[in-house]
């Protein structure tokens, strides 16, 4: 392990475009299923369905965040319609299986999505063993990433100490509240939407485009 990463014994990774690479584009057809659902629920065209879910995004951290807060949405029903799709575009990253597993310490995934979804992007990754625990969207009281509450509340469930935790995560806006709680950080910069919006040197440690090939730097695990 790298000196200066010897003090770490937890490791906590955000999901989608974390794990695998933004360019999958596997979140575009969960975004088409979103808008789908705004239609629904509203009855507006496709152009304003798209405006209205990204305005969420932007202002709420979360199109179902806003969702909740604007129309009472109930959390289930939106979290169930938008993950029902296929997941043929995930593969597993050899690199990236071996370089999780050779981590010393705690392994836990922390998302804005809901914990089947997580586990059935897990096992297509070939990761189903690999983390302790899913911290998602219900178990933060439906405060997602980057409100504050959020990360108390993960850090409180899962007995996390933020000196010695280090935190990895595509949108460079969701790392400035673990920084800010003591933790490490890791920025994976592969081209997510919005993934450098306020992005600052002051809240981010470490800088990679592919978290398997950065994990596996630091860990020496290359299968040779």
């Amino acid at each position: 392990m790298t000196p200066a990463l010897a003090h770490i014994d937890t490791w906590i990774f955000d999901l989608d475009n974390t794990l695998y690479p933004a360019s999958t584009d596997l979140f575009g057809l969960i975004d088409v299923r979103m808008g789908q659902f705004i239609q629904n629920l509203l009855g507006v065209d496709p152009i304003e369905a798209r405006r209205i879910q990204k305005s969420y995004f932007i202002e709420h951290g979360t199109t179902l965040s806003g969702l909740m807060q604007a129309h009472g949405v109930d959390p289930h029903d939106f979290l169930g319609y938008v993950h029902d799709i296929e997941m043929d575009v995930l593969a597993e990253d050899a690199r990236l299986i071996r370089s999780v597993a050779a981590l010393p310490g705690r392994k836990l995934v922390f998302t804005n999505g809901d914990a089947p979804y997580a586990q059935r992007v897990l096992a297509r990754l070939g990761l189903s063993d690999a983390f302790e625990a899913i911290h998602d969207i219900h178990a933060c009281a439906y405060q997602p990433k980057p409100q504050p509450d959020s990360y108390r509340s993960m850090i409180e469930a899962l007995g996390v100490r933020p000196s010695s935790a280090l935190f990895v995560d595509d949108l460079a806006r969701n790392l400035k509240p673990a920084k800010e709680l003591g933790m490490t950080t890791v920025w994976v910069n592969n081209g997510s939407e919005r993934g450098s919006a306020d992005a600052h040197p002051s809240f981010i440690d470490y800088e990679t485009s592919d978290v398997g090939e950065w994990l596996e730097s630091i860990t020496g695990a290359n299968g040779k």
